[in-house]
């Protein structure tokens, strides 16, 4: 049987000290923060010798959970009926105190066989870091608390988004992507110094870089997948790539074949908006075997190029033919170098709008249409 979930301590007006959290069996108190210092009315009596934990171990570290385990000396520890967990982000270790006298910071619960899970995503977010630190306690017949001293503080970090996740983020995402339009290549939108260090530095070669950390906070790709960005998306009355962008007035331009083919997998990687309107999907193209390609296959939910709801390949009378979602922007990522010389470079003629621009963008947390209900 899994351990019981554990949820942060809630408090109210008519009842400051003590809530029972149905379906859980977790009770809601005031604690000592780890100084060992009492709320005013807090209910818990002097300190006497309780097992302190020690030797914490974290395991089975998701986006949203993990498991905890820890030694304690025998003494006493039959008495112990309730475990204290003290979790915080790494960067507020240093001011632990109470916001207010019937606002706990701590998270409680009935003693359990351990390891004991701790999961919530509404305290714990992925690719974070964390302290945490556990008290035994005693609950009394007058329902006060004995409580141990705190353990030694452990840091860790929550995890990645899982395949679990993301295919979430994607049947989301499948829902707002509306119809399919034609289109007959990718682009990359740059400065025009980008292209001339291209041609003398790397031989003619895009190269491959680390992918910022735009878009969901749990994404696998953000800092880790190397690729070149891409667009594909065309405007509805022309049929061709937009004549505006926001990373710079040269565009080179290569026939979508070149890079799209069925020697490449899809993957789906994320879907994110920026606190606007419209929202993105950030595919990625791997050439089948490639390093990319076993990076994705990993971590990422793979897309049947000839039927998805975002970017399609298919072959109609001997022709490969292309199609990409109408109601979201699609940012390509493609795992492999890509040498100028297979299409072309030339500057567009609208306008550079920067309000556009992805780079490092933060993720709407409040967005119902774009977030899962797990850690944001």
């Amino acid at each position: 049987m899994e351990p019981p979930r554990l949820a942060p301590t809630m408090s109210s007006p008519t009842s400051p000290c003590e809530e029972v959290i149905k379906n859980l069996s977790l009770e809601a108190i005031q604690l000592c923060d780890r100084d060992g210092n009492k709320s005013q009315d807090s209910g818990i009596a002097e300190m006497e010798e309780l097992p302190v934990p020690h030797n914490i171990k974290i395991s089975n570290i998701t986006c949203d959970s993990f498991k905890i385990s820890w030694d304690m000396d025998s003494k006493s520890k039959d008495r112990i009926t309730h475990y204290f967990i003290d979790l915080n982000k790494k960067e507020n270790k240093n001011s632990n105190k109470f916001k207010h006298k019937d606002v706990p910071t701590k998270l409680v619960a009935k003693a359990v066989p351990l390891p004991m899970t701790v999961r919530g995503h509404w305290f714990l977010s992925p690719r974070t870091e964390y302290t945490v630190a556990v008290q035994t306690a005693s609950k009394q017949v007058d329902g006060d608390y004995v409580v141990s001293e705190w353990s030694e503080i452990i840091e860790f970090c929550t995890a990645d988004y899982s395949k679990v996740h993301l295919t979430q983020l994607l049947e989301k995402a499948e829902v707002i992507a509306g119809r399919m339009l034609k289109l007959s290549v990718f682009y990359r939108n740059q400065h025009k110094e980008y292209f001339e260090y291209t041609r003398e530095h790397h031989s003619n070669a895009m190269q491959p870089s680390v992918k910022d950390n735009s878009g969901s906070h749990g994404s696998p790709i953000s800092g880790k997948l190397e690729g070149i960005f891409f667009s594909c998306n065309t405007e509805f009355n022309t049929g061709k790539p937009p004549q505006d962008s926001p990373y710079g007035r040269y565009r080179f331009e290569i026939a979508a074949e070149k890079l799209f083919n069925p020697n490449t997998n899809l993957y789906f990687g994320d879907f994110y908006c920026m606190y606007t309107a419209y929202h993105y999907v950030i595919l990625v193209i791997a050439p089948v075997g490639s390093p990319g390609d076993e990076f994705c296959k990993q971590r990422l939910p793979q897309l049947n190029i000839k039927d998805n709801k975002f970017l399609t390949c298919d072959e109609e009378d001997g022709v490969m033919v292309y199609h990409h979602a109408q109601d979201v922007i699609l940012e390509v990522i493609y795992t492999d170098p890509v040498d100028l010389s297979l299409g072309t470079v030339a500057e567009i003629t609208g306008h550079q709008l920067m309000s556009l621009s992805t780079a490092n963008a933060k993720k709407d947390p409040s967005c119902k249409t774009c977030n899962i209900s797990v850690g944001r």
